[in-house]
């Protein structure tokens, strides 16, 4: 029996939860301090919520991605856990045929417990499960998602740099106007 599945569904139901849980709380208890965070530093928030719910705002360089799924998921089993990921109905023959391959055989990379040097191919093995693994996954890809939102902040930054840069101007012609109606000294009375 591959247990691996099953693992790796109940550590991502895991990793969901308190993703799930810090969207219900305060926007406080989400987000530390604007100036908590150390310059050029960014924190990445994966949040996902249900329905309507609002997708929590990011503060500062802080990058929030919602995952949005439907109100009649909230309380339900993730469906990574539900139903047997073991049954033969969902595994493809392709797979069925590479898992006989390997049927019977012992010795050195086989991962068995008789031959000499059986122990062997065990990390073989449980890296060829994991990248199978990776590949049926049908999630959406965070790593894509955080650099969508990336992009999307970088794209404005031309425009703000121009906004910041007129207001400072702007504000440099202000206060030498008014030093030099403080500086222009009053006509004096001429003396007779």
């Amino acid at each position: 029996m591959k247990t691996t599945p099953i693992i790796a569904a109940m550590l991502m139901a895991a990793a969901a939860l308190p993703a799930s849980a810090q969207q219900a709380g305060p926007a406080e208890a989400q987000a530390p301090a604007a100036g908590a965070a150390a310059p050029g530093s960014e924190r990445v928030n994966l949040v996902i919520v249900y329905g309507d719910d609002p997708c929590p705002q990011s503060e500062g360089s802080d990058i929030v991605v919602c995952a949005r799924k439907g109100e009649e998921e909230r309380y339900r089993i993730p469906e990574p856990l539900r139903g047997d990921p073991n049954a033969p109905a969902n595994q493809a023959w392709g797979e069925r045929v590479k898992s006989m391959e390997y049927v019977g055989r012992t010795g050195t990379e086989s991962c068995s417990a008789t031959g000499p040097g059986g122990f062997t191919g065990c990390f073989n093995q449980l890296a060829r499960l994991a990248k199978a693994e990776r590949q049926q996954a049908d999630n959406a890809s965070w790593k894509d998602l955080v650099e969508a939102e990336r992009a999307r902040r970088l794209s404005t930054i031309d425009a703000d740099s121009r906004e910041i840069e007129a207001r400072a101007v702007a504000e440099e012609k202000a206060r030498a106007a008014g030093t030099a109606q403080t500086q222009t000294p009053a006509p004096q009375p001429s003396a007779p």
